[in-house]
C-alpha cells in the first residue's frame, strides 16, 4: 500500500508527464501541496468546511427548534443547562438559531458567487476584447456602480425591491460584479494580444468562441481568488442588511438580524448580541484565510507557485 502510494506521488510530481492528464492532475496536486503548507489557509479551510457540516446536519445538530419561543426561560446566561450559549429575549436557543443561521449564510456567499463573478466575467470580457465604444460604455457603467459604498447601493436596491434575503441576495450581487469585471478586462486586454489569439483567430474563430474557450478560462484563477476573498464582505454586507431590518425577516435565524434582536440588551445581556457577532467575524476571517492561501496557487504572477 505505501509502496503504490509513493509511487502515484512520483508520478504526480514528475518533471516530464507523458499525457495531458497526468500534467493537469499534477498542478493540482502541486497547488494542494502549497496550500496545504500554509497554515493558516488551512485554518480558514477547516472553518469552512465544519460551517458546511454544521449547515448540513443542522436539523441533527440543533438542540432544540430555532422558532420554539419559550418566555418564562428568556434571556437565560451561557452554560444554562440545556441552552449551552443562552436564550434571547423571546426563550429561544442561541445554539439552535446559530446553527440554522448557517444554512442561510450559505445559501447567500452561493448565489452572490454564482451571479456577481458570471456577470463581471461577461462585462469584463466583452468590454476587453471589443474595446472601442463598448469598452467606454461598459466601463463608464462600471465606473457608476463603483461610485457608490456597496452597502449604501445594496440599501437603495433592496428600498425599491423590498425587504427579503432573495431581494438583498439581488441587491448583494448587483452590487459586488463592478470589481469582477475590472479584473476580467484587464486580463483579457493581457490576453487578446498574445501570439495564441492571433494563431486562432487566423485559423477562423469568432469573438464568441475566442473569448468564451480561451479567454474564460485564463480568468478563472484570478476570479475563483477574488471571490474568495470577497465572502467576508457580502456576509458583512447580508448581516449589514439583516440588522437593518432589510435582509431576513423574522423569525428567520439569520445572524444579522440576530445582532439587531440583541443590541437592546448589549449591556446587561451581552452574549445576545455577541454570539452571533462572533460567528460572522470567524466565518469572514475564515474565508479572508482560505482566499490569501489560493492567491499563493493560483496566481500566474507568482514564480513561487
Amino acid at each position: 500500500m505505501s509502496i503504490q502510494s509513493m509511487t502515484l506521488r512520483e508520478w504526480l510530481l514528475s518533471e516530464t508527464p507523458t499525457s495531458r492528464r497526468q500534467a493537469r492532475l499534477a498542478a493540482y496536486y502541486k497547488g494542494w501541496l502549497t496550500l496545504r503548507a500554509n497554515h493558516m489557509a488551512m485554518a480558514g479551510l477547516a472553518i469552512i468546511v465544519l460551517l458546511v457540516g454544521v449547515a448540513i446536519f443542522a436539523p441533527l445538530l440543533a438542540p432544540h427548534d430555532p422558532y420554539y419561543q419559550d418566555l418564562g426561560n428568556r434571556l437565560q446566561p451561557l452554560g444554562t443547562e440545556g441552552h449551552i450559549l443562552g436564550t434571547d429575549s423571546l426563550g429561544r436557543d442561541i445554539l439552535s438559531r446559530l446553527i440554522w443561521g448557517a444554512r442561510i449564510t450559505l445559501y447567500i456567499v452561493a448565489l452572490v458567487a454564482m451571479i456577481a463573478p458570471i456577470v463581471g466575467l461577461l462585462v469584463g470580457t466583452v468590454s476587453g476584447y471589443a474595446g472601442g465604444w463598448v469598452d467606454i460604455v461598459l466601463m463608464r457603467v462600471t465606473d457608476i456602480f463603483l461610485a457608490f459604498p456597496r452597502l449604501v447601493l445594496a440599501l437603495a436596491f433592496v428600498a425599491a425591491l423590498g425587504a427579503g434575503i432573495e431581494n438583498a441576495v439581488l441587491a448583494i450581487s448587483l452590487t459586488a460584479w463592478p470589481p469582477y469585471a475590472r479584473l476580467a478586462r484587464a486580463e483579457t486586454l493581457t490576453i487578446r494580444s498574445s501570439d495564441f489569439i492571433s494563431a486562432i483567430r487566423l485559423q477562423g474563430a469568432g469573438p464568441l468562441l475566442i473569448i468564451t474557450k480561451h479567454i474564460w478560462p485564463l480568468c478563472i484563477s484570478s476570479l475563483i481568488v477574488r471571490v474568495t476573498l470577497d465572502m467576508a464582505g457580502i456576509i458583512l454586507a447580508a448581516a449589514g442588511l439583516g440588522f437593518l431590518g432589510l435582509g431576513a425577516q423574522p423569525p428567520s435565524p439569520e445572524w444579522g438580524a440576530m445582532i439587531s434582536e440583541g443590541r437592546r440588551f448589549i449591556l446587561d445581556y451581552w452574549w445576545v448580541a455577541t454570539m452571533p457577532g462572533l460567528a460572522i467575524f470567524a466565518v469572514s476571517l475564515a474565508f479572508n484565510l482560505l482566499g490569501d492561501g489560493l492567491r499563493d496557487v493560483l496566481d500566474p504572477k507568482d514564480s513561487s507557485s
